[in-house]
């Protein structure tokens, strides 16, 4: 049994959340959302809508230095990239990654 979300209530949930509103900006919502839609094309399979695991699968970040307090061996973007999913903000500096 799947629930249909649409892209309003996928932010919603989120920013409703006690425990999860500060996970991402309202930015990064919609660009995850964006991401998440694309990868279920791909896949050509609906994916379960699961706000926990989205957190603990995925991290927003401002910038390039926010990123190596937790990564400490990430050098600089085209490393990160080439280690995992890194999904870019529309500002151009901050970014989602899938976490490792």
């Amino acid at each position: 049994m799947k629930r249909h979300i649409n892209r309003y209530e996928f932010i919603d949930t989120f920013l409703k959340s006690d425990t999860y509103k500060n996970n991402f900006s309202y930015e990064g919502l919609s660009v995850l959302f964006d991401w998440l839609e694309e990868y279920e094309e791909g896949l050509e399979s609906e994916l379960e809508f699961d706000m926990v695991a989205v957190c603990c699968d995925f991290s927003e970040y401002k910038n390039i230095e926010e990123l190596k307090e937790s990564y400490n061996d990430i050098e600089d973007m085209d490393d990160l990239e080439d280690k995992t999913i890194v999904i870019m903000l529309e500002d151009e500096e901050g970014f989602i990654i899938q976490d490792f």
